[in-house]
């Protein structure tokens, strides 16, 4: 009983510190006018440049959207403007839209903790060095697993042994990719990889069909892959891969089952893995042209090569959206879990996700969610993440903002970084927090 009550008091005071938070941010003003001048002329120098062919932007705050805009076109054919409607590859943004706020929600209802190990819950991992890695360290980004792996390219050999890129294009070489060039004899192996639908084996791509008993090589080379100190911050999309084990082992249930029940509460349908399966190819927006695995422009399908391997659903990408739907999701989190009056995600939970907990050791990170060491754009109490291909969601409950930036920057090819090198997406962050 007495713990009854202490709990009582936590949540009371927490939904006092909200209302107090309410009350403060009605106060605040916010200058559209001056702001969407700001934006418009951040997005035409940058389509002029050919920082991404096209954009969604979302202003709100935790009640309202205060700037909703759509710019340039799906690609630099220029023959199909940007709707509210379509949808961008999230990349890594899937990682907080997805995987964390599946946790967030199963850590609220007692399902699963921060303490538990990954070979406890996930039987293929007990005997491996990981096996005591936690569901903590995999969210703070301190496993120390290696950053990335290229499963993919176990799918690949060529006939002499040669190398399946290089930095000279040549007779053999020719085809584009990143910043190098593709090995024009490339052969896939046909005993984990098909082009034809075949039973029980997994669509990948449009015309990709991968063998099951190609996730064990997987498995085996993420229990290898803790390379790194334990407890310092290392980003590694591998910690994703494996929440979402954990999620799927511990409750039978596959990681986009339940997103969809999160966003159907949330009342968004722009929103999910393999947009194919609720969209028209039409409101799709094109990534990359893939001239190395897929031999295609991307379209539909998602970029990230890992979360392809995984049919889509992955816990390190895969996600689709607009900016409308992301809104929704901002909007709940700013209000610690609540929206338009329901309690989507526990309070507490939102606080301890969204908080900096290894602060002190100078990591500051949240869990899932992306913070940064307080610098000329970002503050302490800032949380969102960001996506390879272009994509961008902070908030801030202080100044009661949330920024909302869309693009498909990797469209035609990766190797188009100028959004970041001029600090794109964290200069507007930083214009709407100060007026």
């Amino acid at each position: 009983m007495k713990n009854i009550g202490v709990k009582i008091i936590m949540v009371s005071l927490i939904f006092l510190g909200i209302n107090g938070y309410s009350q403060k941010k009605a106060k605040q003003s916010f200058d559209v006018k001056r702001n969407e001048v700001y934006i418009d002329s951040m997005m035409t120098n940058a389509l002029e440049k050919g920082f991404f062919p096209g954009a969604q932007i979302i202003v709100g705050t935790g009640d309202s959207n205060l700037i909703v805009k759509n710019y340039g076109y799906h690609d630099y054919t220029k023959k199909q403007l940007v709707k509210s409607d379509d949808v961008f590859d999230l990349a890594s943004m899937s990682k907080v839209l997805g995987a964390t706020l599946v946790t967030m929600r199963l850590v609220g209802d007692g399902k699963i903790k921060l303490t538990d190990q990954v070979g406890e819950i996930v039987p293929f991992y007990k005997n491996t060095a990981i096996s005591d890695l936690t569901l903590f360290e995999l969210l703070t980004h301190t496993s120390g697993l290696t950053p990335s792996i290229t499963f993919y390219q176990a799918l690949l050999s060529t006939p002499d042994n040669s190398p399946f890129l290089s930095n000279q294009k040549s007779e053999q070489y020719v085809e584009p990719f990143d910043n190098m060039y593709v090995n024009k004899n490339i052969v896939y192996n046909s005993k984990y990889l098909v082009f034809e639908p075949k039973e029980n084996w997994v669509q990948i791509y449009k015309n990709m069909w991968l063998n099951l008993e190609f996730y064990s090589s997987v498995y085996e080379r993420i229990a290898k892959a803790n390379t790194n100190p334990r407890g310092k911050y290392l980003y590694s999309d591998l910690n994703l891969l494996l929440v979402k084990q954990m999620i799927e082992t511990k409750t039978g249930k596959k990681l986009d089952q339940f997103t969809n029940e999160i966003y159907t509460e949330l009342g968004v349908s722009k929103i999910g893995y393999n947009p194919l399966k609720w969209t028209s190819i039409e409101n799709v927006m094109p990534t990359e042209v893939d001239n190395f695995f897929r031999k295609d422009t991307i379209t539909g399908y998602v970029h990230d090569e890992a979360a392809a391997i995984f049919g889509g659903v992955s816990g390190n990408a895969g996600l689709f959206a607009n900016a409308e739907s992301i809104a929704v999701i901002c909007k709940m989190l700013m209000n610690y879990g609540n929206y338009k009056g329901k309690q989507i995600l526990k309070a507490n939970v939102v606080k301890e996700f969204t908080d900096s907990p290894l602060s002190k050791e100078g990591i500051y990170r949240g869990l899932g969610f992306d913070k940064r060491k307080p610098d000329e754009f970002f503050t302490k109490d800032d949380f969102g993440h960001t996506g390879f291909t272009g994509t961008f969601f902070f908030m801030n409950r202080n100044t009661n903002r949330f920024l909302i930036i869309l693009t498909n920057r990797v469209n035609p090819t990766r190797t188009n970084r100028l959004m970041y090198k001029d600090d794109f997406s964290a200069k507007i962050w930083r214009q709407i927090n100060k007026y």
